[in-house]
């Protein structure tokens, strides 16, 4: 397993790095567990070399995933901070939308309707008011 983002930009392994490296490389790896997750020797020593090239492979994604988000927020600053005066602030995050249960829907329009007929009071017709709206004819336009 490879580094998909990290490591040499070139695509180039450099070889003097590898042969300065060769002896080291159980070192280079406790460094590496010890700086970014605070590994003790112990644990370190418990890893098996699969354990460690996923907790890599997990890392690098966190590493990207995490630098993504902060592009994201600062991008998403700047355009609220350059956007016109009359446009609503752009949401960082959108919520997932769910499907529409087309069963539900019909059962709360069936009890709009009956509480219309049995109170004569037009609940619709109050939000279109509230929301300063005109409620449309009964037929569509």
């Amino acid at each position: 397993m490879e580094f998909e983002y990290f490591g040499d930009s070139s695509g180039e392994i450099d070889e003097s790095y590898n042969d300065h490296a060769k002896g080291y490389e159980r070192d280079i790896d406790f460094a590496f567990f010890f700086v970014n997750f605070n590994t003790s020797k112990r644990d370190f020593m418990e890893l098996t070399k699969r354990e460690k090239v996923f907790i890599r492979k997990a890392w690098e994604e966190k590493e990207v995933r995490e630098s993504t988000f902060m592009r994201n927020a600062v991008m998403n600053a700047v355009a609220n901070a350059m956007r016109d005066k009359k446009t609503p602030f752009r949401d960082l995050w959108k919520k997932k939308q769910k499907p529409v249960d087309f069963e539900v829907v019909e059962i709360n329009l069936d009890a709009i309707e009956e509480s219309n007929k049995k109170d004569e009071f037009d609940w619709v017709a109050e939000i279109y008011k509230a929301n300063g709206l005109n409620k449309p004819a009964e037929g569509g336009n």
